[in-house]
């Protein structure tokens, strides 16, 4: 059997807390113990020190893997050639580094780079909508939404097993969560049947769940709303998408924000636009007139001779986002009366003669 390139990187008596004359009760009580306490089961999140904890038991807790595992540490890097044939003989060797090729052969075998198909798995992410008023979206607030998902089960908090018991280590693979199966020369790595590839095994399996550790059940999602947000932007809740499948972290939510309309006000990034009708006579002469914002009104200075279409910002009235609140962006527009009496007709010919020049002289017709 070769040595592994992990065997150079890894010291597993450290792994496991024993020192490297520990005896194999001794390693095997330590390994229980470290399992127990990290399994994804009993503690989400220590799935690395979990897979880890297993690897350094699968090579001391072989006599003949420990042997070789030894003899390595002794001699150091060097010795970890890779040698085919040894006086003559074809020298057995292990395949894990080879399991995405046989793994795809034959339909076993071990992907290192991840957890078996049956081990730990992360939680679907979820989307759902929250409708908001306009001043809700540009405030912000904390709400909550509804979502029916696979959720962490009631009864038995996701461990899979009857309230008042506990899933215990497999007995086929000591919590390894993988058996060895020899194949000549070659050995290969394959999910535990008996766990299917948890390392734990339910004895009483919950009556609620019936051992997945989850359910499928209506629940409320708080949710923090920024102030600012835009119609459409999504926002993510970390970990309260779907539940984790033997002992995989949960999904995340992305929430959907659909932001109503303003009777006044309309959005442009951070800052609010406005549109407010002026007279003529406004136009042309000046004025102040008083402007509405989310809070309170405010006053603008119309100067003399704006034409329509003007816009004027009126700063700090806009959303207050947490970079700094944007700026209220007011249009002015010249408003045009579409009926008029005697009185205002003869007034506006006399405006009309007061001003013989065409404004459009420049166009040359």
């Amino acid at each position: 059997m070769a040595p592994q390139r992990e065997w150079f990187e890894k010291d597993y008596y450290k792994v496991l807390g024993v020192s490297d004359t520990a005896t194999e009760k001794e390693i095997t009580r330590a390994y229980r113990r470290l399992a127990k306490q990290y399994h994804p089961d009993a503690n989400p999140g220590a799935e690395d020190r979990f897979k880890e904890v297993s690897a350094a038991y699968d090579v001391l807790g072989d006599g003949a893997k420990r042997k070789e595992y030894d003899e390595v540490r002794r001699l150091g890097p060097g010795a970890g050639g890779f040698r085919p044939f040894d006086d003559g003989g074809f020298t057995s060797f292990r395949v894990d580094d080879l399991g995405d090729l046989f793994g795809g052969l034959f339909g076993r075998g071990r992907n290192r780079s991840g957890p078996a198909p049956t081990g730990p798995r992360r939680g679907e992410d979820l989307e759902a909508q929250l409708h908001l008023a306009f001043t809700d979206a540009v405030n912000g607030l904390t709400t909550t939404v509804n979502v029916t998902s696979d959720a962490v089960c009631s009864a038995c908090h996701g461990t899979g097993a009857a309230p008042g018991t506990s899933p215990v280590i497999c007995p086929t693979c000591g919590g390894r969560g993988v058996n060895d199966e020899n194949q000549g020369f070659f050995s290969f790595s394959q999910p535990c049947r008996t766990c299917g590839g948890t390392g734990m095994k339910v004895e009483t399996p919950c009556r609620n769940c019936g051992g997945s550790g989850v359910e499928r059940r209506p629940r409320q999602v708080k949710v923090r709303v920024p102030a600012g947000v835009d119609d459409g932007q999504r926002i993510r809740v970390k970990g309260r998408g779907g539940a984790g499948h033997n002992g995989g972290p949960a999904g995340d939510l992305y929430v959907v924000v659909s932001v109503a309309p303003h009777e006044l006000f309309g959005r442009s990034g951070k800052d609010l636009t406005l549109t407010v009708p002026i007279t003529f006579a406004e136009a042309a002469l000046g004025a102040t007139v008083k402007v509405p914002t989310l809070d309170s009104p405010v006053t603008l200075r119309i100067p003399p001779g704006t034409r329509s279409g003007r816009t004027f910002r009126v700063r700090g009235h806009g959303a207050p986002m947490a970079t700094g609140a944007g700026d209220l962006l007011v249009t002015v527009e010249v408003t045009v009366p579409d009926q008029l009496d005697d009185d205002q007709r003869a007034a506006v010919e006399r405006l009309a003669a007061a001003f013989p020049q065409s404004p459009r002289t420049h166009l040359g017709v």
